[in-house]
């Protein structure tokens, strides 16, 4: 399965400002990429980033085992946007290097956790995780009739320069 990810340089710069300012006690932010999607054919999807949604300090949790804790209430208001704009949520994080970013273990665990929480307002849209280098990106999507997630395969940064990710085979899933 194909899944090719498209995102604006301004709105990844949205991004990345937002998950670089300080919070009060998280090592580092979180936040939601709204998309569209579309299909690819013969198989897949195409995800369109459509704005950015920080987590509010109010709603990180303290807990020193993560970098990053979301509350519930992080969460319910990402459903929200989902639910009100009939739009796919990622959640999205860096992991600050240079070169193809990985899921680490704490990833990979936890968000298949939430994800499926966002089918109970849209159970016919994909929603996953982007992790986030200073220089490339990662991705995992996944959609309700599917065991196991999709690795994008395709990253896009539309805008000067542009620029185009290609998936590492990594046996991380």
């Amino acid at each position: 399965m194909r899944v090719a990810f498209k995102i604006t340089r301004t709105l990844l710069g949205r991004a990345f400002d937002d998950l670089y300012r300080p919070h009060p006690f998280a090592a580092e932010r979180v936040g939601f990429l709204s998309c569209r999607v579309g299909a690819l054919r013969p198989s897949g999807w195409v995800v369109l980033a459509h704005d950015f949604h920080s987590v509010a300090d109010e709603d990180y949790l303290r807990d020193r085992a993560v970098g990053a804790m979301m509350g519930p209430a992080a969460i319910r208001k990402a459903m929200q946007i989902a639910l009100s704009h009939e739009v796919c949520m990622f959640h999205v994080h860096i992991h600050e290097h240079r070169g193809q970013p990985r899921f680490s273990k704490t990833d990979l665990r936890e968000t298949p956790k939430f994800v499926p929480d966002f089918w109970h307002v849209r159970p016919h849209l994909v929603h996953g995780a982007i992790v986030l280098s200073l220089d490339s990106a990662a991705g995992l999507c996944w959609h309700p009739q599917y065991p196991k997630p999709f690795r994008f395969s395709d990253i896009s940064i539309v805008g000067a320069p542009m620029v185009a990710v290609r998936s590492v085979n990594e046996r991380e899933i």
